[in-house]
């Protein structure tokens, strides 16, 4: 009766370490050692959560995620990469992944991740996200405001997509640092305030707010304001 995870991994060591790591947490975990396996496990095993590695045997991590959200399967999904580029990243999360970290991780920064998964539970990520009248799809990369397209680089368009998968809810500097950023480099907390202060220049001061002491919101603006 507790929280039950899938665990794709094709190294043999380190899956078995994730194992018995996460059953040390209590949680109760199956492992599958390619993505053709994982996909039909994750499809049927009524799971919690999934920590899915990206190069796998028969079926890449980002097709395994793609075709779950196909399918309108929102199982939360914790991506585990190599690749630590900005735009791999970016990848697996435009393909329908939750969180992407990159190896080699720190595991207790893997535990806090995956339990802040936990806690948001299982999210529809549709393929076009909207929000009042900016519009964002994130296999594109294109983002609308007020039906105009506007330009944003790579860290823009990763901070407002952060915000508008959580639409109305104030996002904390902490957290977006954690998410937006790469965790496991330093990174001075006020990368937030000037990025925040580019994308207002971009898609309009009103539609961002500073809730002071609390972080970021975004606002809809209405015709004439």
């Amino acid at each position: 009766m507790g929280v039950r995870l899938l665990v794709v991994e094709d190294e043999a060591r380190l899956a078995a370490a994730l194992r018995r790591g996460l059953q040390a947490e209590g949680f109760a975990v199956d492992v599958a050692a390619d993505g053709q396996d994982g996909l039909e496990m994750a499809r049927h095993g009524g799971y919690d959560a999934m920590i899915l590695d990206v190069m796998l045997p028969r079926l890449s991590g980002y097709r395994v995620v793609r075709q779950l959200r196909a399918e309108r399967h929102w199982l939360p999904v914790l991506m585990l990469s190599a690749k630590d580029g900005e735009y791999d990243q970016a990848d697996g999360l435009d393909c329908g992944a939750d969180d992407y970290l990159t190896k080699p991780f720190s595991y207790v920064v893997l535990l806090a991740r995956l339990r802040a998964l936990l806690r948001r539970g299982a999210q529809a990520r549709p393929v076009v996200l909207a929000f009042g009248d900016v519009e964002l799809d994130p296999a594109e990369r294109r983002v609308l405001v007020a039906g105009e397209e506007v330009t944003l680089t790579a860290r823009e368009f990763a901070l407002l997509e952060y915000l508008m998968r959580r639409p109305g809810q104030v996002v904390s500097k902490t957290e977006l640092l954690d998410h937006v950023w790469d965790a496991s480099l330093e990174t001075a907390p006020n990368a937030v305030e000037v990025y925040a202060g580019y994308l207002r220049r971009k898609i309009g001061r009103d539609r961002l707010e500073t809730v002071r002491g609390a972080g970021y919101r975004l606002a809809i603006v209405t015709p004439g304001d």
